[in-house]
C-alpha cells in the first residue's frame, strides 16, 4: 500500500486510534479520525504504561514520563495489610520503565501529537454503519457519507466496525465488578510510587498515584453475581463500595471513606475477534480484543497494535496482504495475554483460609529466595518492543 497516496480513516479518537492516527501520518499518509463526543475528553481514571507500551510511545516520538509517573515496585498485601510481596521496578533496564498515567493525560498527548503530524479530528461524528469491502463506506448520523481507501475500527467494544465485520457482540458476564474512583491526595499525604494490591477473600483493590501523586487512583474488584452494566458510565453509590470491602485493613477503610464519586464496571468476558480484518477495513485495540484489567493490558495492546498495523501497511505489500499480515502478527500474542489476565483474578481471590494462607507464603518466600525469576515470570509480554527500537518523529 502506498501510505502517500492514501485516504485512511480512523473510527474512534481513543488510546489506540489516536497512536494509529500519528503512525500513519508520520508514515506520509492521510489521516481523518472520527470522534462522535463533542471533545476529546477522557472520564478520569488511571493506566498503567508497561515497557511494551512505553516502547511504542517513544517510538511515536511522546516520552513516557512527561506523561506519567515511573513506578517503583508493585506490592502485594492481604486484606489485613500485611505485605506479601514486593517486586522492586527499580531493579529493570532503563527502558524497562512502568508508568501510572491518568488516561486524559495520555489521551491529550497523543491528540497533540496527532494534529501536529496533520491528522484531523472531526468531532461529532456519530457512525451509524460502516460498509466493508474493497470500497468501504462510512455513513454518520448527520448523513453525511465518506469513502476511504482504508477504514480502521478503533471504536472500543461497542464498534460499528466489529459489529459490520462480525456481528453484535455477545459478551459473557464474569461474575466480577470493578469500581473505579480517583481521590486528590490528602493534605501532606505523600504517595509512594508504587502499585499496591490487597487481596482478600472474592476481592481485591489496586491503588496507585497519578499525576506525581497529586491523586490517587482506585480499582477495586469484587466477585458477586449480580448482574452490571458493561461499561464505566454506570454511577454506583460509594456506600456500596465501602461495604464490600469492610473487612480489609484500615488503610483500605480510610480510603474508601474519601470517595464521594464511584463508578461500577460489570467485567465481562468477550472472545477475541476471529477476524480482524476485512475487504479494505481493520479493526484494533478494544474493537478486536476488549481486555479484562487483571495484567493493565488494554492501553498497552492497543498501542502495539496500532504501530503494526502502520508498519505493516507502510512495508509495501498489497493492501490485503498487509492487513492480512497485521492479523496474522497480533492475534496470537493478543490471545496470550488476554488469556494470561483472564487467569489472574482467582490469584488475588483466594477464599479458603489455608488455602491463601498457603499461597501468600510461598510468595513470600519467593520474594526471598527468587525475586528476579518473579520479576521476569512475563517478560514474554512485557520486554517486548514492537517497535524494534524505530523512531519515528
Amino acid at each position: 500500500m502506498d501510505l502517500e497516496t492514501s485516504k485512511i480513516t480512523v473510527i474512534g479518537a481513543g488510546i489506540g486510534g489516536l497512536a494509529a492516527a500519528r503512525a500513519l501520518a508520520l508514515r506520509g499518509a492521510d489521516v481523518t479520525v472520527l470522534e462522535q463526543a463533542e471533545a476529546i475528553r477522557e472520564v478520569g481514571a488511571g493506566l498503567q504504561i508497561s515497557p511494551n507500551g512505553a516502547a511504542v510511545l517513544r517510538g511515536l516520538g511522546l516520552d513516557p514520563a512527561a506523561i506519567g509517573q515511573r513506578a517503583e515496585a508493585v506490592c502485594l498485601k492481604d486484606h489485613a495489610g500485611q505485605g506479601v510481596l514486593r517486586m522492586d521496578l527499580g531493579r529493570l533496564g532503563p527502558d524497562q520503565g512502568y508508568f501510572f498515567c491518568h488516561r486524559a493525560d495520555l489521551v491529550d498527548a497523543l491528540a497533540g501529537a496527532a494534529r501536529s503530524a496533520g491528522v484531523k479530528i472531526r468531532l461529532l461524528q456519530r457512525v451509524d454503519e460502516v460498509q466493508t469491502g474493497a470500497e468501504p463506506v462510512i455513513r454518520i448520523c448527520n448523513s453525511s457519507v465518506m469513502r476511504p481507501d482504508l477504514v480502521i475500527g478503533a471504536d472500543g467494544l461497542h464498534s460499528r466496525l466489529r459489529a459490520a465485520i462480525l456481528g453484535e457482540a455477545k459478551p459473557q458476564f464474569t461474575g466480577q465488578v470493578a469500581w473505579r474512583a480517583v481521590l486528590p491526595a490528602a493534605p501532606g499525604e505523600r504517595i509512594p510510587a508504587e502499585a499496591r494490591i490487597y487481596m482478600g477473600p472474592g476481592r481485591h483493590l489496586v491503588t496507585y498515584p497519578l499525576r506525581g501523586g497529586r491523586m490517587r487512583n482506585i480499582v477495586a474488584v469484587e466477585e458477586r453475581r449480580a448482574w452490571a452494566p458493561d461499561s464505566w458510565s454506570h454511577e454506583d453509590r460509594p456506600e456500596t463500595l465501602r461495604a464490600a470491602f469492610a473487612g480489609f485493613c484500615p488503610e483500605v477503610r480510610g480510603l474508601l471513606e474519601r470517595v464521594g464519586t464511584v463508578h461500577l464496571w460489570g467485567l465481562h468476558r468477550h472472545p477475541v475477534a476471529p477476524q480482524w480484518v476485512q475487504g479494505h477495513s481493520a479493526l484494533l485495540g478494544d474493537a478486536a480484543h476488549p481486555t479484562l484489567p487483571f495484567m493493565a493490558q488494554g492501553a498497552n495492546l492497543a498501542l502495539e497494535d496500532a504501530w503494526v498495523l502502520a508498519a505493516e501497511l507502510a512495508a509495501g505489500a498489497e493492501l490485503g496482504q498487509a492487513l492480512a499480515r497485521y492479523q496474522e502478527r497480533r492475534r496470537p500474542r493478543v490471545q496470550r495475554a488476554i488469556s494470561a489476565a483472564n487467569r489472574n483474578a482467582w490469584k488475588y481471590h483466594l477464599r479458603f483460609p489455608p488455602l491463601r494462607l498457603a499461597a501468600h507464603t510461598l510468595l513470600r518466600v519467593g520474594d526471598r529466595l527468587a525475586a528476579d525469576r518473579i520479576l521476569h515470570q512475563f517478560d514474554w509480554l512485557y520486554a517486548e518492543d514492537v517497535t524494534g527500537g524505530e523512531r519515528l518523529a
